[in-house]
């Protein structure tokens, strides 16, 4: 690496650092599976010391970000770690995280019926070093509310997720990575009948210090298989719209 190179990384680890992003270290560095997606992430690595917001306006969208949360629990739990799941209207089947090697005997449903215990139960749990991650569903969460999650998992190192429902209320937050996932059509191998692997369409619509993009991503029964890489033009969005639709 010569010395603009050097100094240009430099700069671009700084920055994170300003910006709240503490760098994660050689342990925790590990690939969680997401091939190319994994590398528009700042240093290519997608950030476990952080806050991720999940769009869920429809129904489809969540049920389709569970699943997806479901095949990343797969590798962040693998240790033996478990997991909190908090919401006050939640919809997600424990034993279908099954179809993602997870198991829901490991995962603490907790089901309240107000939004503020959510984030009161999602904070105090995120500074559990002991699991592997925190997953809430929300409305909305305000930019202060988002900087004390945040401030939790720096300490702890716990990944949090958080699926938001109401996309109008889309205020600024200091989530590392803003996520839509939308379900597209399986695909059956040999045209055999049945239901294939379960097949999203995986946006990126903020990644701090990152690229967002768009990809289709599938679950391949034991590791994500990326099925078509970045693609970003309104054209190409449109049209998986219509074929979707």
């Amino acid at each position: 690496m010569n010395a603009k190179q050097e100094l240009v990384s430099k700069l671009q680890q700084d920055i994170l650092l300003w910006q709240g992003f503490k760098l994660q270290g050689k342990e925790a560095a590990e690939a969680i599976g997401l091939g190319e997606l994994e590398n528009v992430f700042p240093n290519g690595v997608f950030p476990k010391k952080a806050i991720h917001e999940f769009i869920t306006v429809l129904p489809e969208h969540a049920a389709a970000s569970d699943g997806f949360i479901g095949g990343l629990l797969s590798v962040l739990m693998k240790d033996g770690a478990a997991c909190v799941w908090i919401s006050t209207a939640r919809k997600l089947f424990p034993v279908s995280l099954c179809l993602f090697n997870v198991e829901p005997e490991r995962i603490i449903f907790m089901d309240v019926t107000r939004e503020k215990d959510v984030l009161w139960i999602m904070e105090e749990a995120l500074k559990c070093e002991g699991l592997a991650a925190v997953v809430a569903e929300l409305n909305e969460l305000s930019l202060i509310e988002s900087r004390r999650l945040q401030l939790a998992v720096e300490g702890s190192g716990v990944t949090g997720f958080i699926l938001r429902k109401d996309a109008r209320k889309a205020v600024s937050t200091v989530a590392s990575a803003r996520w839509k996932i939308s379900p597209v059509p399986s695909v059956t191998e040999d045209e055999m009948p049945g239901v294939g692997f379960p097949r999203w369409k995986v946006e990126l619509t903020k990644v701090r210090n990152g690229n967002p993009g768009s990809w289709i991503m599938e679950w391949g029964g034991d590791r994500f298989v990326e099925v078509l890489p970045a693609l970003k033009t309104a054209a190409w969005y449109d049209q998986e719209e219509r074929q979707i639709g």
